[in-house]
């Protein structure tokens, strides 16, 4: 039992890296293992805290995730292009298809993808560069404190999980 316990927090702390890192499971992952951790006690009963806790960070995960991207363009000034080229830009930099990125892989594209589409998208849209790159470092940082809100909220789960099941399993 206690190995799959531990085998579950693992895959809690891949769920906490993918609350940070954009475009992996984050919080959903955290609640995948409580549920499995349910059926393997037999018993929601013991983890219904945890269970609702971790539901209730997914739930606001999401709502983070979508209003820090928004609240970051408006104050930049963004418009709905700059947040399209802006996921575009992430799609394109983590399946590596950006000329500017020979090198660095996913992670570099995760990183720069976003800031290029949405200076790419909002210059087309605008044709001012200094609007464009100041849409594009908008959208970037809402995102970015986005998710480092949304990892604070998986590390907060994840800990409640463990301070209400940790006795149960190591006494």
């Amino acid at each position: 039992m206690q190995i799959v316990y531990l085998l579950l927090v693992a895959l809690m702390i891949v769920g906490i890296i993918g609350s940070v890192v954009p475009a992996l499971p984050g919080a959903s992952l955290i609640l995948i293992a409580i549920i499995i951790w349910g059926f393997v006690k037999g018993s929601f009963a013991a983890i219904s805290a945890p269970l609702i806790v971790t539901a209730i960070v997914l739930v606001l995960s999401i709502g983070v995730d979508l209003l820090a991207g928004y609240v970051g363009a408006k104050q930049a000034g963004a418009s709905k292009w700059g947040q399209i080229g802006a996921i575009i830009g992430l799609v394109a930099g983590f399946l590596g298809l950006l000329p500017t990125l020979p090198v660095g892989g996913p992670l570099l594209g995760l990183l720069f993808g976003p800031l290029v589409g949405a200076i790419i998208a909002e210059f087309i849209y605008r044709r001012d560069f200094i609007l464009a790159v100041k849409a594009g470092i908008g959208i970037v940082v809402g995102t970015v404190v986005g998710n480092l809100i949304q990892g604070v909220l998986a590390i907060a789960a994840v800990v409640f999980f463990l301070i209400n099941t940790w006795s149960q399993v190591f006494g």
